[in-house]
């Protein structure tokens, strides 16, 4: 009898415990390893924020920005800042983007490239990858080991989840 009331009393406490730890809640960029569901490292944003992802370009060695908005399940290219045409930079937008030159750096906007994900192997010599929220720059390579490819995405995660990736802004 006595076992009955103490099961039926823990019962819906541990309901609770294991929705609590297993719901997903939290909004993030999430860095995978590689194509697998790997946690590495996550940081907190909010639907329909903009982030950036910043590097230096392996052939031309000037930096390159890209901003991205992030929708419910994608990540949105919006905008795109560099220094030169080189090897793999654009010279030139496509259909309703513009172009602009202004300080030296040229820039296309009103872009809406759309991805589920992005791929990025972390830069080990030159790149030195930076992601950029409200004007905070963080170094991807403290968080994430140099020459790791990650997929990064667009994701809720539950508490248990968040324990096991690291907050890369420490929120």
């Amino acid at each position: 009898m006595v076992y009955k009331r103490t099961f039926f009393f823990f019962l819906p406490l541990l309901s609770i415990i294991a929705f609590v730890l297993f719901f997903p809640f939290k909004q993030v960029i999430a860095f995978y390893y590689e194509d697998t569901n790997q946690l590495l490292a996550y940081l907190p944003i909010q639907e329909e924020k903009t982030f950036q992802i910043e590097y230096t370009h392996s052939i031309h060695l000037t930096d390159v920005v890209e901003t991205y908005q992030r929708l419910q399940n994608e990540l949105v290219l919006t905008e795109l800042e560099y220094e030169n045409f080189a090897i793999g930079m654009p010279a030139n937008a496509e259909g309703n983007e513009s172009f602009v030159k202004k300080d030296g750096k040229y820039y296309i906007l009103n872009m809406n490239r759309r991805f589920s994900f992005i791929d990025l192997r972390i830069g080990q010599v030159r790149a030195n990858h930076k992601v950029i929220v409200d004007g905070k720059k963080y170094k991807l390579a403290n968080f994430i080991k140099a020459g790791t490819w990650v997929r990064i995405k667009p994701t809720k995660l539950n508490i248990w989840q968040q324990l096991k990736g690291v907050d890369i802004d420490g929120s």
